[in-house]
């Protein structure tokens, strides 16, 4: 039987996904990564992929990965089609509009064609046209908080998960866009053409979430 092939985001996501993997009793790679970018695990059933994460949800989409976790947002920014059968408890954070805190507090209805920085153009895009707002999209790779503070854009549409580097920057959080986490997904042919392994890999990581669910109640109720 052809192995299962998985592909992983490069890297605290990807050590955080073997982990949770490991605990589901799946078959881990054989070795180390190093320099690796495909390694099979130690019982020859499937092979792990490490890619960038925003390549993993068109490297699931197009069969070169039967599944894939990447997080909520890079998912949604793909638009790629995948299934997504299962939430991962871990990857947390939200997609916000941000600007410098002494920017006037001007609603965004008001604003004349602001220019917003961004590593989601297409989720943004999407916000500010929903509210009728006509942004100039600055799409950027790298560190978005420099790009207000240079003048290059008015906004910013960033990822935050503790917000020190915002703080740090004089910027401040206006709005969240959306919530993330991390997402398993899965090829469409792959779901029904390797039936078998998928359903093993998904009964596997829910037992696991599913005891961790009921471990934190007990937490909370004690």
């Amino acid at each position: 039987m052809e192995p299962l092939l998985i592909a992983l985001p490069k890297g605290r996501m990807a050590d955080q996904s073997l982990d949770l993997l490991q605990r589901a009793g799946i078959s881990m790679p054989n070795g180390d990564f190093g320099r690796k970018l495909v390694i099979t695990s130690a019982d020859g059933a499937l092979r792990y992929i490490m890619a960038k994460p925003t390549d993993v949800p068109t490297f699931v989409e197009y069969g070169a990965a039967d599944m894939g976790v990447c997080g909520l947002e890079t998912l949604r920014e793909s638009g790629r089609n995948v299934y997504e059968p299962l939430l991962l408890p871990f990857g947390h954070c939200r997609l916000s509009l941000i600007s410098p805190t002494d920017r006037p507090d001007t609603p965004l209805r008001y604003e004349s064609q602001p220019r917003v920085g961004t590593k989601y153009p297409r989720l943004t895009m999407a916000f500010f046209r929903e509210r009728g707002v006509n942004a100039e999209i600055i799409a950027l790779n790298g560190s978005i908080e420099l790009a207000p503070l240079v003048g290059l854009a008015d906004l910013i549409v960033d990822i935050i998960e503790t917000g020190n580097t915002m703080r740090a920057n004089g910027l401040a959080e206006l709005r969240v866009i959306m919530h993330s986490q991390a997402v398993l997904i899965v090829n469409r042919a792959a779901y029904r053409l390797k039936a078998d392994l998928i359903q093993q890999v998904l009964t596997a990581l829910r037992a696991v979430l599913e005891t961790n669910e009921q471990t934190s109640t007990r937490n909370v109720n004690v």
